[in-house]
Order: structure tokens, then C-alpha cells, then sequence
């Protein structure tokens, strides 16, 4: 028995690592030419790109690929007649699948790992790469379309020769709150300072103009910084909980509760005094709707710091739900062929699977539901899974 475990085990191997060079290659190519095209990015730029995308791509792509290497092998094994020979021999079906079951497992713990490697060392080393190529990529388009923009900054020029922009006009949208800052200019220049990841835009001859009440000019030189982190996330987004280490989600929670008990304090405080002043209207005035709406949405960023430990968990373990279902589903069908086999098990899955997943995940963020609903999916194939291998037993 010892033998024909690890003789499937192999099979399994071989087959989800053949099956994951091949998908990982097909979706980086897939990216890096999505990346490049978006950021209009170099040949260097883009093979910086790959070791940072790698992880991304590899958690993407494990799940399907376990349950592509499972279907190949079970689905060959039961083609074959080799299960119904085992059974005939007295030897219990769990012996083929008890691989398939540990190896999943392993995977699985691998794909946390990567999905927590991807969403804060990768997407950072992307963003870094993306920056520091930022002048290149911002005179790259602007010599071919005249035009450059990002959430918060677009230029326009009438001509570019050599690095120097001709008849710039340049405008630049720090907060939603303040009014666009657009400067016009005889020339321009642009410098990337990728020591603090400040763009330095030199700018001769200039007239500025601060929303609709102050206008003014520069005769002389001028020269205006940028930081780049707020092109690359204006609106604060790599501070997601998406985009946080599980180690320091703790840390996150705690940060959260203290501020919102601070809130709450400060709402009632403000209550009590509006009481005191006999200020009704005040308790109903848009300063009061401010805070109560700041409240909530610290309520919001609490549910989803709390949701995603679970979410980034149940997400790798989906590889080991799907083998429960893929490997018995493969050896009852006793369907040889490889994409006839794959496709009526994977399909279901995936039309059943992220739809109660996503639905976990939503509920969980709304805090309508505990933060391990995001488990439903899981746990259902887990069940489902269980169940199927018990009838294959007793038959």
C-alpha cells in the first residue's frame, strides 16, 4: 500500500508541476503585456517586473492547477480500471487519494503564504519598479500622444524636443477637498529624484492658476515637487487591508478598536453637550452626520481588517476543497479523457465556489455576518467532499 501511495504521489507531482510552469508562463506573459501596455513601460522595466508578479501569478494559478494534475491522474487511474482493480485486491480507496488529500494540503499552506508574499512585497516591488521609470514612461507618452495623465496629475504639451516640454500645461489635483493647482509654462523640464521618489518639475516662464479666485505668474524659473507615492496611490490604497501582512493585521485591529472607542467617546461628549445647551437641531446638523458617518466607515475598515485573515486562509485552502470534489468526481465518472474530465468538474466549482466565497467576503466587510463566513464555500466542499468519499468506501 505504501508503494502505491507514493506511486500516485509522484503522479500528482509531476503532473501539478508540468501543469503549473506551463499556466504561470501563459498568465506572466499575460500581465507583464498588460502592465507594459497600461504603463507603457520598457523591455528592463517589464523584466524587473517578473520576480515581483511571480507570486501573484503562482496563487492564481495553484488552485486550478491541483485540480487540473488531480483530474489527470484519478481520471487516467479510473479510465484505466486501476481503483476498481485496488478494491478487488481488498485494498481500500483511500489509499489513492490519501496523496491527493496530503498533497493539497502542503499546497495549500503554500498558497497563503503566497498570497500573503503577493499582496505586500509584490505589489510594492511593482509599484517601485513603476515609479522609478516614471520619467520614462511620462516623456515616452508624451512625445507620441502630446498628453500624460494620472489621478492626480495630467500634462498637455504642444511639443516635446529632446527632454525639454514645449508650451507644458500642467495640472495637478492633490486633494479632492482643494482646488486643482494648473501651471503654464514657455518650457519645462521633468526630473525623477529616485533616492526620496520625488518628481521634480522645472518650469520657465510660468503662469499659475489655484482654482477660480487666485491666479498669479512666475517670470523666472520655477520649480515645483511631487511625490510619487501620490501618483501611485492618491487616495491612500496601499494602506488596505488588502494590502497588509497577515503578521501585522493584529496591530491593525487594535489601531482600529482604540479609534473607534475614541470616536464614540467623542460623539457622546458632543451629545452631552448638545443636551446640556438644550443645541437639539445640533444632534441632527451636518456636523453630527460627519461624525457618525466617520464612525462608520472606521466600523467598515475594522470588518475587513478582521475578515481578511480568514479570507487570505480560506482562499488557499481552496486547492484542497477542490481536490475532495475533483478526485472523486474523477474516479466515479471513470473519465479517461483529460479536458472532458476537468471540464465538467471545474466549471461547477467555479460558477459555485467564488460566488458563495464573494458573498462570504461581502457580508463579512458589512459586518452582517461573523468574519468566518467567508469559510461557506470551503467548508460546504469540505463537507460535500467528505460525504463522497464515504460512499466510495461502502461501495
Amino acid at each position: 500500500m505504501g508503494l502505491i501511495s507514493r506511486y500516485i504521489g509522484w503522479e500528482l507531482i509531476k503532473a501539478f508541476v508540468l501543469t503549473l510552469v506551463g499556466i504561470t508562463l501563459l498568465l506572466l506573459i499575460i500581465l507583464l503585456t498588460q502592465r507594459a501596455i497600461q504603463e507603457g513601460l520598457g523591455p528592463v522595466p517589464v523584466l524587473r517586473l517578473i520576480p515581483y508578479l511571480l507570486p501573484d501569478v503562482l496563487r492564481m494559478a495553484i488552485p486550478a492547477t491541483m485540480l487540473m494534475a488531480t483530474c489527470l491522474v484519478y481520471g487516467r487511474m479510473s479510465g484505466a480500471n486501476e481503483i476498481v482493480a485496488l478494491k478487488a485486491n481488498g485494498t481500500s480507496p483511500m489509499v489513492a487519494i490519501w496523496p491527493a488529500i496530503i498533497l493539497s494540503f502542503l499546497v495549500s499552506l503554500v498558497s497563503v503564504w503566497l498570497n500573503d508574499v503577493a499582496v505586500t512585497w509584490g505589489r510594492r516591488g511593482v509599484d517601485r519598479v513603476v515609479l522609478q521609470s516614471f520619467e520614462d514612461i511620462a516623456y515616452g507618452m508624451l512625445r507620441t500622444q502630446r498628453a500624460f495623465s494620472t489621478s492626480s496629475l495630467s500634462i498637455h504639451v504642444k511639443d516635446v524636443q529632446g527632454d525639454t516640454l514645449i508650451r507644458p500645461t500642467i495640472s495637478i489635483h492633490n486633494k479632492e477637498s482643494s482646488p486643482p493647482v494648473t501651471l503654464v509654462a514657455q518650457k519645462a523640464h521633468l526630473n525623477l529624484n529616485a533616492e526620496n521618489n520625488q518628481l521634480k518639475i522645472i518650469l520657465q516662464d510660468t503662469q499659475f492658476d489655484v482654482g477660480s479666485d487666485f491666479q498669479g505668474e512666475w517670470p523666472e524659473q520655477f520649480e515645483y515637487e511631487l511625490p510619487l507615492t501620490s501618483l501611485a496611490n492618491p487616495n491612500g490604497e496601499g494602506n488596505r487591508p488588502s494590502d497588509t501582512a497577515l503578521r501585522e493585521i493584529e496591530t491593525k485591529i487594535t489601531h482600529q478598536l482604540s479609534n473607534i472607542q475614541v470616536l464614540k467617546q467623542t460623539l457622546a461628549s458632543e451629545a452631552g453637550f448638545q443636551l446640556l445647551t438644550g443645541d437639539l437641531m445640533g444632534l441632527t446638523g451636518a456636523g453630527w452626520k460627519n461624525n457618525a458617518e466617520e464612525l462608520r466607515v472606521a466600523h467598515y475598515a475594522l470588518n475587513r481588517y478582521e475578515a481578511e485573515p480568514y479570507r487570505r486562509w480560506a482562499n488557499g485552502f481552496s486547492c484542497l476543497a477542490f481536490v475532495l470534489i475533483g478526485a472523486i468526481y474523477a474516479i466515479r465518472r471513470r473519465i479517461s479523457d483529460f479536458w472532458t474530465c476537468f471540464a465538467t468538474v471545474f466549471f461547477p466549482i467555479v460558477l459555485f465556489y467564488y460566488p458563495v466565497f464573494q458573498f462570504g467576503v461581502n457580508k463579512a466587510k458589512a459586518g452582517e455576518l461573523p468574519p468566518y463566513s467567508v469559510w461557506m464555500g470551503n467548508v460546504f466542499f469540505f463537507v460535500v467532499g467528505l460525504l463522497l468519499i464515504q460512499r466510495l468506501i461502502k461501495k
